[in-house]
């Protein structure tokens, strides 16, 4: 038990630089609202339903992180900061980091408790502070949601999605650059934004239709200019 919990704290300082010890650690409301939560996880299993509610309750007043007692959650998830909402029916995988102001939340509320109404996250994803992912969606595997989109479609795996609604860029971030982690799930570079990398592609086509106008345009004059040319020579020939 003691290596596993060594462990999960290795992972969450693997992905935040900010710690200078495993002590530190230990104080971030991320790590005590998951803890409260596999309790209140084993309670709702048990269909001690009141008790479950009542730890996550406490957990909700302690650490400003409201995780339903409902909720299936991975390995080495790591809440960095807090004021996340994490509905009934969504699902963690392993390895999974949610930065501030995040909602896994539901868009059908009549759907009954036993029907999926939140978002399945998949291993490695990265969901940026101020996201939100609604409804019964799945983000892939090592998937990023950037800053303050808002996603409401499934995201594959390995995209980085940005903005209102959320939108996949052209380029995977994390194979680009060469780096596993992106923080905040958010592209720093313009090259990464859909509405820019649309009209990048518009400007390639229109200087490819260019090119292609100035071809055409100068196979006809040069088919023009063989006749005339052919009709100085008969004239010339005519002559002598």
């Amino acid at each position: 038990m003691l290596d596993g919990l060594l462990a999960y704290l290795d992972s969450i300082k693997a992905r935040d630089p900010a710690p200078r010890s495993r002590w530190e650690i230990l104080l971030y409301p991320g790590v005590w609202a998951l803890a409260f939560h596999r309790v209140a996880h084993w309670l709702f299993r048990g269909e001690l339903f009141f008790l479950a509610r009542l730890v996550n309750h406490v957990a909700r007043m302690l650490t400003a992180i409201d995780i339903h007692p409902g909720a299936k959650i991975g390995r080495n998830f790591f809440i960095d900061h807090g004021f996340v909402v994490i509905g009934e029916t969504a699902e963690i995988g392993d390895d999974v980091t949610i930065y501030q102001q995040v909602t896994l939340g539901g868009t059908n509320p009549t759907n009954g408790v036993a029907g999926k109404r939140h978002p399945t996250i998949a291993d490695g994803a990265i969901i940026g502070s101020g996201a939100q992912v609604l409804g019964p969606i799945t983000v892939g595997e090592r998937a990023r949601v950037g800053a303050n989109s808002v996603v409401t479609k499934d995201v594959p795996p390995g995209a980085t999605m940005v903005g209102i609604p959320a939108r996949s860029t052209l380029v995977d971030a994390g194979e680009s650059s060469g780096a596993r982690f992106l923080p905040y799930g958010t592209p720093c570079s313009e090259i990464y934004d859909p509405a820019t990398q649309k009209l990048e592609l518009l400007q390639c086509e229109v200087e490819q239709m260019r090119k292609r106008i100035a071809e055409l345009l100068a196979e006809r004059d040069a088919g023009e200019e063989k006749p005339a040319r052919g009709r100085g020579a008969g004239k010339t020939s005519g002559r002598a």
